[in-house]
């Protein structure tokens, strides 16, 4: 993973990115616009702690452009679990991620690093988890919901909101400000990591970098890892094309998923932070190509991931 710091970044135009290094699980991105007496905050962080962090260092810029709007780009709680922080804002979210929102709750993910799952699945939850305080986190349901596309105006400047899940999550969106130049793209993109398939199908997270790259956007600020521009973009569209390319390969010669998971030699891509979540990815693209692929079992699949984090 590229190196930078954690914080609030100017990029210009009133606009800036909360950056969470080194961008690896639970450590997320958000961003706040700013028009005229009033701002949009593009997420929130995985627990109050962080978010907390986050509103106070916004706050010198917020005290006089109060948060009127906050979107959600997808329902991964590292994205939205911190809303209940924003009191008074009109939250809004695709439907798809609305519906999502209660599915994977902070309960669970309390048991996830509390309850003993052995000696290989237990440490690594912990490891990635465990730094995150999931108490007294509500996450209320969005104030607003749409399909497809919604345009905002944010204190006098057009904010556009554009839904192009189902890909990470079902219900992924890109936020672009177009007279700033600068797209945030939620976790349709891993700067440094590996993005992880978890609904699919591929195809539409490829459409989903496409879209990115035809707003001709100057600055990129990512789900996860450092600021970045096109060539971000392209590889992460490059990864997915690969991961689909070998997976389709392999179950074509009768290969299970977890054995076509292990067999793909990463390349350029084994550097990539978490690289095994090539597990997920396989996992995604099986149940792509094959309606009677058994559902995916995300305890199951972390543990097939711990597993290959230690090969």
């Amino acid at each position: 993973m590229p190196s930078f710091e954690k914080g609030l970044v100017e990029l210009g135009e009133g606009l800036h990115a909360y950056l969470l290094p080194d961008g690896s699980w639970g450590l997320s991105n958000a961003g706040l616009i700013q028009g005229e007496g009033a701002s949009l905050l593009v997420d929130t962080l995985f627990d109050l702690r962080l978010t907390r962090e986050m509103l106070d260092a916004m706050d010198p810029l917020t005290s006089r452009a109060p948060i009127a709007t906050l979107v959600n780009t997808h329902a991964n709680g590292d994205h939205c679990w911190g809303n209940q922080l924003v009191g008074g804002a009109e939250v809004i979210a695709s439907k798809a991620t609305a519906e999502e929102m209660s599915r994977v709750t902070p309960a669970m993910m309390r048991m996830m690093v509390s309850v003993d799952f052995g000696p290989v699945l237990t440490p690594y939850l912990r490891e990635r988890f465990g730094l995150f305080d999931f108490d007294g986190i509500e996450v209320p349901p969005p104030t607003r919901t749409f399909d497809g596309r919604i345009d905002l105006e944010v204190g006098g400047r057009r904010v556009e909101v554009i839904e192009v899940g189902p890909a990470h999550t079902d219900g992924d969106t890109l936020v672009h400000v177009p007279d700033a130049r600068t797209v945030f793209t939620g976790d349709i993109l891993f700067i440094g990591g590996t993005p992880i398939v978890w609904a699919g199908p591929v195809r539409n997270w490829v459409a989903a970098c496409d879209r990115i790259l035809a707003l001709d956007a100057e600055t990129i600020v990512p789900g996860h890892g450092p600021l970045s521009d096109r060539r971000g973009v392209e590889a992460v569209k490059r990864y997915l094309e690969f991961v689909w390319r070998e997976a389709s390969e392999r179950k074509r010669a009768g290969m299970s998923a977890l054995e076509a998971a292990r067999d793909i030699e990463l390349g350029e891509y084994a550097d990539w932070g978490a690289s095994e979540r090539i597990v997920v990815n396989v996992d995604s693209i099986y149940r792509e190509l094959d309606p009677q692929h058994p559902p995916a079992n995300v305890l199951g699949l972390f543990l097939q991931m711990a597993e290959m984090a230690k090969r």
